[in-house]
């Protein structure tokens, strides 16, 4: 059924005049006729009653006309619908984010988000560590993803949203608690809790290069799924860590945070990443919205030689 001869039937319907609903439509009395005619072959009854001075509705267009206006009403929302698609201010997007260490920068980016545009979808998938995030971008499992520099997937484009301290987790009773800062140098005999070394965790990484960069190889005594977990056994005097200044929330009870002397690095940068062929409407608008609710912070002074 063609939508014109459905606009047809009811511009006639509500005009009850030929010459006006043609008028209406924009369009000359004949072919209007012919629409009309055509709707009526298809539907196989008869609309309109008509004569030289009269045009009323039969009782099977009576009861077509409500129908066909819904009709006209969802096709004109299909169309929206298209257009929203299009523009990207409808459509889904894909984040994924690292649990704790994202738990300041997720939050703003989803707000603002819902708030411009909220006939998007967000799909909030948590992963544990940053090299799954690629793995995704580039397999096309994700669209957007919380990840940490550096970025070396050629196919991924990033943009830096957070700097974050590199600080040494310590339990309050530690005998460096009460220090301003500490060297790793003075915490070679300290046993370690750490997230496992065969998941690719950007964090366990820094803290082993550190500690040898200190001159010695942290003794393990714990091993743990995430970071709040590393920090709950850190409280509970289990061991020392290496940790982020975004992670320092997830644990405050039996726990001090000193900044490390002397041995980097001393921030790590936080990112957005995304494929650069993904050519979603939808993402565009996520990040154009990122630009706004998180900005680059300045870059200039920070260490992050690792």
């Amino acid at each position: 059924m063609d939508l014109r001869d459905v606009e047809a039937f009811i511009a006639v319907a509500e005009e009850l005049h030929f010459g006006r609903a043609a008028a209406r439509l924009h369009m000359a009395q004949p072919p209007l006729s012919n629409r009309i005619s055509q709707l009526e072959n298809e539907l196989q009854f008869k609309l309109f009653q008509r004569n030289t001075r009269n045009v009323a509705l039969t009782d099977g267009g009576a009861r077509l006309l409500e129908p066909a206006r819904r009709l006209l009403g969802q096709a004109a929302a299909v169309r929206d619908v298209a257009a929203s698609i299009v523009s990207g201010d409808e459509g889904r997007v894909r984040i994924g984010f690292a649990g704790a260490s994202s738990q300041r920068a997720l939050p703003l980016l989803t707000r603002a988000v819902r708030e411009t545009h909220p006939g998007i979808e967000l799909v909030l998938q948590s992963q544990t560590y940053v090299y799954t995030a690629f793995e995704r971008l580039v397999a096309g499992d994700l669209d957007l993803a919380f990840v940490r520099t550096p970025v070396a997937r050629p196919e991924l484009r990033h943009r830096v949203v957070e700097v974050e301290q590199v600080l040494c987790a310590l339990p309050d009773g530690h005998r460096l608690a009460d220090e301003p800062s500490v060297r790793l140098e003075d915490l070679v005999d300290d046993e370690f809790a750490s997230l496992p070394d065969d998941r690719g965790s950007k964090l366990q990484q820094t803290m082993y290069s550190m500690c040898l960069r200190a001159g010695f190889q942290p003794k393990i005594a714990q091993v743990a799924p995430d970071s709040s977990t590393v920090l709950a056994l850190v409280a509970a005097g289990a061991g020392v860590t290496i940790t982020l200044s975004s992670v320092r929330p997830v644990q405050s009870v039996g726990i001090v945070y000193k900044p490390i002397e002397g041995t980097g690095p001393s921030h790590q940068f936080a990112a957005l990443a995304w494929h650069g062929d993904n050519t979603s409407s939808a993402l565009r608008r996520v990040l154009e919205v990122g630009e706004e609710a998180l900005p680059t912070p300045d870059l200039y002074g920070f260490d992050n030689t690792d």
